[in-house]
């Protein structure tokens, strides 16, 4: 049973920065991609960033040149490191993973397993 628990949100102000973790377990897939969601109050969830097994990531063009997104795979956490906020970053943000991509997708449904969300605020 895959678990994914998201820490790390929280307050901040325009231009500073908020790192995002996400913790999985129950992994027992060689390949995967697991990626960072955001919605916000009103809007459709959307994908932030992404990342497969091999470490390849895409970004949302939004977020591009601010967030970075990585993984440490020994201790099976994910991070988004998110720099130079800005108010419309302010959204729920989702940990996801799905063992049957191997290649990284911003759509939302080709995900499978969710996490609790951790909410970041701009202001």
């Amino acid at each position: 049973h895959v678990q994914l628990v998201e820490s790390g949100g929280g307050s901040a102000q325009a231009g500073g920065s908020l790192r995002l973790s996400c913790a999985a377990s129950g992994y027992t897939y060689s390949s995967y991609c697991m990626g960072w969601f955001r919605q916000a109050p009103g809007k459709e969830r959307e994908g932030v960033a992404v990342i497969d097994s091999d470490g390849l990531a895409k970004y949302a063009d939004s977020v591009k040149g601010r967030f970075t997104i990585s993984q440490d795979n020994g201790k099976n956490i994910l991070y988004l490191q998110m720099n130079s906020l800005k108010p419309e970053d302010t959204a729920m943000y989702y940990c996801a993973a799905s063992p049957r991509l191997t290649i990284a997708t911003m759509t939302v449904n080709r995900y499978n397993y969710w996490g609790q969300g951790t909410q970041v605020t701009v202001s």
